[in-house]
């Protein structure tokens, strides 16, 4: 067998590709939708909520980990992580919860993964490491408040764990959710740009869902008075990175995607922002004319 130091070419781990099955089984992409990868008895299902009473459905009442996702009035993408031995029965229970008052937040779509031989243990240890894992990207709001953090799998079931969250990885991305996928980083060729300005100071690169913000980057120290008016998205993007602890006494704790350049320069620099201008190479080019 090949070492996993063999599987390794000019010092970066080598990628393999995955195939995966899609099948809109509504034929409608916005409605039930099954996902599922080549040689893995796992098996994704998405489903809108005002499906999941009326599902009858077998595969979504067997054990697995789910996912509802959900955005608050101001925009903040939320996402609540749990488990069940029958998923479908959970799902209905939250849709109670939020009809007499027990749960706040509205989730429109939940994303289910089961597999064959889950039992109750795996999917508190999957539970676990999953919350845990999108805690850390910060791309959503983490709703799960407690998980069961002392589950004992042997080592051989740790691993069969560890790889199941790496496919639910894969397939949760691609269904468009990136709840567990980090902020980019830099590589040995990456070209940076920097943003300056109102005392604050930036340095990020192109990346592929817009412009990544590398760690210790500061955002200036004020906003300009037009911007909580004309600015209005960006000023509450700011302000939301602040309370989620992405930014702290003005500091980037770790890298963060930007959907595009301006809005990167918009909250690093407080006010409204041009990214194609104020984002510029080490030597001055600005990133329109890259």
């Amino acid at each position: 067998p090949r070492r996993s130091s063999d599987l390794r070419e000019n010092g970066r781990n080598m990628a393999y590709g995955k195939a995966f099955e899609l099948f809109l089984v509504d034929g409608d992409a916005n409605g039930l939708i099954t996902a599922e990868l080549s040689n893995w008895n796992g098996k994704a299902i998405k489903i809108p909520r005002t499906d999941v009473k009326d599902c009858n459905r077998q595969d979504i009442t067997e054990t697995g980990v789910y996912f509802l996702f959900c955005q608050e009035d101001d925009g903040t993408d939320g996402v609540y992580i749990g488990e069940a031995e029958n998923v479908q029965r959970r799902l209905i229970q939250h849709l109670n919860d939020y009809n007499i008052g027990k749960e706040q937040y509205y989730w429109k779509t939940a994303v289910i993964f089961t597999g064959r031989d889950l039992n109750k243990a795996h999917i508190r240890y999957l539970e676990n490491k999953l919350v845990k894992i999108a805690r850390e990207c910060k791309n959503y709001k983490v709703l799960t408040k407690s998980t069961y953090g002392d589950t004992v799998l042997k080592e051989s079931q740790i691993a069969s764990m560890e790889e199941f969250i790496d496919n639910i990885r894969v397939l949760i991305n691609t269904l468009g959710y990136k709840v567990l996928i980090p902020a980019p980083q830099a590589t040995d060729t990456t070209q940076y740009l920097f943003c300056k300005g109102n005392n604050g100071e930036a340095k990020g690169f192109l990346s592929t869902e817009g412009l990544t913000v590398l760690k210790n980057s500061r955002i200036s120290d004020h906003t300009a008075p037009s911007f909580e008016t004309r600015g209005k998205c960006y000023f509450q993007l700011r302000n939301r990175l602040i309370e989620d602890g992405i930014i702290v006494d003005g500091v980037f704790q770790t890298n963060h995607e930007f959907t595009s350049p301006s809005a990167a320069s918009a909250v690093i620099l407080g006010h409204m922002s041009n990214g194609n201008l104020d984002w510029k190479s080490v030597n001055g080019t600005q990133l329109k004319d890259l």
